[in-house]
């Protein structure tokens, strides 16, 4: 298998992968000796104690960080032809918009900028993206004009615009209360189910990683390294609807509960 191809369904593969930052002498490692696979179409949540490279891994699969180590794979390709291609999209905790541009203006920002550079094409479907993320009514609202929660819906729509196949979130419900957080998730879950684009979703929830993830990634610091790879397939109903209660999900918290207790130590 060559570095810079790979077949099947696969829409992540790490192989050895080791990450870090350059140091005065050799490079600090962040996260070492990853081997993961993800599905195409798979929701994957990512827990781990701060400082274990959640993040860091993100960072990885968007041609932010290259590796110290190893080998990386984004749909089959190498993870730069991948991001020349938009096939990868990042939502960050903060919805960074820019302020003197309207949420429908916010949305469309992808289409515009850089669009020489873009490998293959997009069809510009803003009002879709509005109305997916239930904001069709307030697309002419500025940033200022629009709740936390609303905001993050706007960068969730813009990050869809290019009609991602891996869509990367960063905790991008931490800021936001319980209610307007459950409710989000809820709203992500449909967007997902009617998208099928893969999500990575970086939390520090577990009750937040159980409910919206098919498996749970759980990652140890000191060194950061895969801990855990946990199937949440039989905490869902038949109709793969997820739960939020009941004497399973309280055993899986308390056994991630566990593992994150051990993994920060």
């Amino acid at each position: 298998m060559g570095e810079d191809t790979l077949g099947g369904t696969l829409a992540i593969k790490a192989e050895g992968l080791s990450l870090g930052y350059a140091g005065s002498g050799k490079p600090v490692r962040v996260l070492s000796d990853v081997d993961l696979t993800v599905e195409k179409g798979e929701f994957l949540t990512i827990l781990g104690p701060s400082g274990c490279g959640k993040s860091t891994f993100l960072r990885a699969v968007a041609d932010l960080l290259p590796p110290i180590a190893g080998h990386l794979w984004v749909l089959g390709k190498a993870v730069s032809e991948a991001r020349q291609r938009r096939e990868v999209a990042f939502v960050f905790q903060e919805p960074t918009l820019l302020p003197w541009r309207t949420a429908r203006q916010n949305i469309a920002l992808p289409l515009q900028v850089g669009k020489g550079s873009v490998s293959r094409s997009v069809n510009p479907r803003t009002d879709h993206w509005l109305d997916l993320v239930g904001l069709s009514q307030l697309g002419d609202r500025y940033p200022h004009q629009l709740s936390g929660g609303q905001r993050q819906r706007v960068s969730i729509a813009r990050a869809l615009q290019c009609e991602p196949d891996v869509l990367l979130m960063d905790e991008p419900f931490g800021a936001l209360d319980e209610i307007t957080r459950d409710r989000l998730n809820d709203e992500l879950l449909a967007i997902w189910r009617e998208t099928r684009t893969t999500v990575l979703f970086v939390t520090h929830s577990i009750s937040e990683a159980i409910y919206l993830g098919g498996r749970v990634l759980v990652l140890a610091a000191n060194p950061g390294r895969v801990q855990a790879l946990i199937d949440l397939a039989s905490l869902k109903d038949d109709n793969g609807a997820p739960r939020r209660e009941g004497p399973d999900v309280q055993e899986t918290a308390a056994k991630l509960r566990q593992l994150l207790r051990v993994g920060g130590a």
